[in-house]
């Protein structure tokens, strides 16, 4: 058999294929059917020796993940911020039968909610992000409020670094004990995490001094405070690898087997009766690396940097075709505006953009200066001509009266403290930047700040030459559908290669084909 023949066979991925000799003890080919003794099963059945199981897109992940989420595919679409998870790709997914999520981090309430009013008319499951805080509180718990109002039962958890009472409230909310006796969680949380000791938070039950906190404000009763200590804060947990945007830049092949390990030691320890469960994020963009995931025992997997580069994403052309050009090393991590004074950091793209130099000279000049009087008179008029291209009074003033609606608490600490007030400056121009980015600002096309993981490099090189190498065709539910029947694929010829050596298979192999012609191969 020639390999594309090869190739054709494993395409029809839920049909069995069985590794049969030839009467020369030569020849070998794959043949579908059954073994036994009717006409048109495989006969001679002393020549069978192998068989390549089925592998249905449905069967890769978790069976019950799906089933929890009220979806078809162990596929999720995680959330970008400043909405670039937009509702039309969240719209997408869920029409598709994967899980999607609004990128409401960055966005303020009343566009969050006119998203929610979008998303809450169509006849799929969804999920909105809640991004944890550190420097805006109340907007935590504002945004925590707002999704209780609107019935919203799903969140995704990101760069949190410890756990807070709006999302142990938004948990706990509702929570009681069915006829059977068993806890019920009208809502659920999919954290994303990279690190063992922010999973181990997420896989405890919810910490009783929040609890109590709850039960003293009235929010949860003493019966409901007792069922929490029976669940998770989270079932579901993303292990987020080299991702773009927030990310620690760590490996997947040793982080996912450790998270999974503390994950089974968790269940163990609490027995709970919501089995926790452990999904693989950052550097899912081919076939090979979903096959990877799924190999390693992750029960869905989480897409972001290629969804950017889709037409339903919340950004212009600009960015999308700068994604198109992005190499796995045209990235670097840049100083996060959510976090600056903490010194934490984003990956970004930076191929075309000056965006990450820029931003790491501010830092340096927050830590060696205390104020922005204190600033060297050429430092500052550098920063007013190039980055902020206004005097940076006037900059305070427009970030004074933005945070007056925003929180006021922000504005009273920086008039009493000169170093804030330069951090809420600074942060003008990382909070403006993906702003500039996302609207297609070519004015500030060298301040564009992209978020983006090493994936996007793989997978252009991977759609290289097909049609999802045109901008146009780059959808996402095409991107992961592809993905999907891809790692299928490649785990059936992998089965192959275990067993018999002599066909040989390339992974190249594995072009996109568009949905329709998938489809035919797995109906």
């Amino acid at each position: 058999m020639t390999c594309a023949d090869v190739l054709t066979q494993l395409r029809y991925i839920r049909k069995p294929l069985f590794i049969v000799n030839g009467t020369d003890g030569h020849k070998v080919s794959l043949q579908a059917g059954t073994i036994g003794k009717t006409s048109d099963s495989l006969q001679h059945s002393k020549h069978f020796s192998g068989m390549i199981l089925p592998c249905s897109l449905e069967s890769l992940g978790d069976p019950q993940f799906c089933a929890d989420h009220d979806i078809n595919l162990p596929y999720v679409g995680g959330s970008m911020a400043k909405g670039i998870s937009s509702v039309s790709m969240v719209q997408a997914f869920g029409r598709a039968g994967m899980l999607g999520f609004f990128g409401a981090a960055g966005l303020g309430l009343e566009t969050v909610e006119s998203a929610i009013d979008t998303l809450s008319q169509g006849d799929f499951p969804y999920g909105v992000n809640l991004i944890h805080s550190p420097a805006e509180p109340e907007l935590e718990k504002a945004l925590v409020e707002l999704y209780l109002r609107r019935d919203v039962h799903l969140i995704e958890a990101s760069a949190f670094l410890s756990l807070t009472l709006p999302i142990i409230r938004y948990r706990t909310h509702g929570i009681y004990r069915n006829s059977q006796g068993d806890v019920v969680t009208p809502n659920r949380v999919i954290a994303k995490i990279s690190r063992e000791e922010v999973a181990a938070r997420f896989f405890a039950p919810p910490p009783e001094k929040y609890l109590r906190q709850l039960v003293d404000d009235g929010l949860l009763t003493s019966a409901q405070a007792e069922m929490a200590a029976e669940i998770p804060v989270a079932q579901d947990v993303t292990v987020e690898a080299d991702s773009g945007g927030h990310t620690d830049n760590r490996p997947a092949l040793s982080l996912f087997p450790t998270i999974l390990a503390q994950k089974e030691r968790f269940q163990e320890e609490y027995g709970y009766q919501q089995k926790l469960r452990v999904g693989l994020g950052g550097g899912i963009s081919t076939p090979a690396s979903a096959a990877a995931a799924f190999s390693m025992g992750a029960g869905y997997l989480v897409t972001g940097s290629v969804n950017q580069a889709c037409m339903e994403s919340g950004t212009c052309d600009e960015v999308r075709q700068l994604l198109a050009e992005t190499r796995q090393a045209d990235i670097t991590m840049a100083p996060s505006g959510d976090m600056f004074e903490m010194g934490v950091k984003v990956q970004v793209v930076k191929r075309g953009t000056m965006f990450s130099i820029r931003a790491h000279k501010l830092y340096e000049l927050y830590r060696a200066y205390d104020s922005m009087d204190d600033l060297p008179v050429a430092e500052r008029e550098k920063l007013e001509k190039t980055f902020f291209r206004s005097p940076l009074d006037t900059i305070w003033q427009q970030t004074r009266s933005y945070f007056q609606v925003r929180d006021p608490r922000q504005v009273e600490k920086a008039e009493g403290d000169p170093k804030y007030k330069m951090a809420l400056v600074f942060r003008w121009y990382l909070g403006q930047s993906p702003v500039w980015a996302n609207s297609g600002d070519v004015s500030r096309k060298i301040d564009y700040q992209i978020w983006c993981g090493p994936s996007m490099g793989a997978f252009n090189e991977w759609t290289r030459g097909s049609f999802l190498e045109e901008l146009c065709h780059r959808e996402v539910v095409t991107v992961g559908y592809n993905i999907l029947f891809g790692a299928a694929v490649l785990m059936r010829a992998n089965q192959l290669r275990q067993q018999n050596s002599q066909f040989q298979f390339d992974s190249s192999m594995l072009a996109p084909m568009n949905i329709e012609e998938i489809e035919e191969f797995i109906s």
